[in-house]
């Protein structure tokens, strides 16, 4: 009987022991992919450091989870971006992957990423090739789609009676959306449409090209440093006065320091500026600019609402362990963004308002000015085509 006691009394003990070793809190581990070196840096480099701030902004802590953050350089390259997603899920084993900047670099890495149960948010890249068909409900942009932003200046043209214009972008999978987009909503004649080496600098032959063409306008989506090069060398041929420039995700608070009286009077769309008036928004300009000297482009912008509703939505959902739970939240989870209202679509795209915009000198600063509300409360056109319903 003795021994029996005894040992009662030992595994009693022993689960007491159990029962009071503190069971490990849930950790939540993102690794953020963005680029960070060459002249692309100039838009990834921002957006690390609103990634950062919007990180601060939480107290560190996703969901008030222990959080850790991997940062990857992807240099612009479609093999170095898979190599990091690989890393990131089999050595860093991280439950989200969040950032890329290029639409072609998203292409490469969204059916490795959403295949191994990960979750990929893009904070830029929204290409038409996962919005459709092969949408996957293990990934969100919390961005836009690529067509979105064209298809506001596409409509503003038309609004504006021109009736014939000269289109030019990069040749790669989001210069090919940005046209498309566009020329879904304008209803006049293209007469011309050039695709241009992605990342070149010398715009030389192309501008002999459009001004022979005489057009009624010129719209581009060159953007970061491309933007710059085109934009001071369309000023320096003297068109500006003779051809209105139109664009999207080229002047902006990104290009303006570098652009300066290049850029003035040219109108761009967009669905955040750092003129827009909600307490998020006005919040995220102000410290980012008191920790980096720099007013914010939309970029930064996306990056820091990425932070926003992974917040929200771990939060929501008590942690990352349940997928289906996680999933549930992201997609419904209210969270307080730059652009003061933002909901889902079914394919996990943005619904959101798109904007005219000018550049104006106002005072010696350099900035965008919010002209009006193009479209309002606008989701893609890939949307239908994608069978997700929830």
């Amino acid at each position: 009987m003795s021994k029996r006691i005894l040992a009662l009394a030992t595994g009693l003990a022993a689960s007491l022991a159990l029962a009071a070793t503190p069971v490990a809190a849930e950790k939540v581990k993102v690794g953020f992919i963005t680029t960070l070196s060459g002249g692309a840096g100039i838009i990834g480099k921002p957006m690390k450091n609103a990634f950062e701030l919007g990180m601060e902004h939480v107290g560190g802590r996703l969901g008030g989870l222990e959080t850790e953050v991997i940062y990857g350089d992807d240099k612009r390259k479609p093999d170095v971006a898979k190599q990091l997603a690989n890393k990131m899920i089999k050595k860093d084993r991280v439950d989200i992957i969040a950032g890329i900047i290029w639409s072609n670099l998203l292409v490469a890495i969204h059916g490795p990423v959403t295949r191994s149960n990960t979750f990929l948010i893009s904070s830029n890249a929204g290409p038409s090739a996962v919005a459709g068909k092969k949408c996957s409900d293990n990934f969100f942009n919390v961005a836009f789609q690529n067509d979105m932003m064209p298809e506001g200046m596409g409509k503003y043209m038309t609004d504006k009676k021109i009736d014939n214009v000269y289109v030019m972008a990069p040749n790669y999978q989001a210069g090919k959306d940005m046209i498309k987009g566009f020329k879904r909503m304008f209803k006049g004649k293209i007469v011309g449409e050039v695709y241009t080496k992605l990342g070149q600098k010398d715009y030389q032959a192309e501008i002999s090209a459009l001004r022979a063409a005489k057009p009624s306008a010129v719209y581009v989506f060159l953007p970061g440093g491309m933007g710059i090069n085109f934009v001071k060398q369309y000023a320096q041929a003297g068109l500006s006065s003779k051809i209105p420039l139109y664009s999207v995700y080229t002047v902006d608070a990104l290009t303006l320091p570098a652009l300066k009286d290049a850029a003035v009077g040219t109108f761009g769309v967009q669905h955040w500026s750092p003129d827009l008036g909600n307490t998020v928004s006005r919040r995220f300009v102000s410290t980012y600019r008191e920790k980096y000297g720099k007013t914010p482009a939309f970029y930064a912008a996306q990056a820091y609402d990425t932070v926003m509703f992974l917040d929200a939505a771990i939060r929501k959902a008590g942690g990352v362990g349940d997928r289906a739970k996680l999933r549930a939240a992201m997609r419904t989870v209210a969270f307080p963004t730059t652009r003061g209202t933002f909901k889902f679509n079914n394919n996990h795209f943005p619904i959101q308002n798109i904007y005219l915009r000018e550049a104006v000198n106002d005072g010696g600063n350099y900035v965008t000015k919010t002209r009006g509300v193009i479209l309002s409360a606008h989701g893609d056109s890939y949307a239908k085509s994608c069978p997700m319903k929830w």
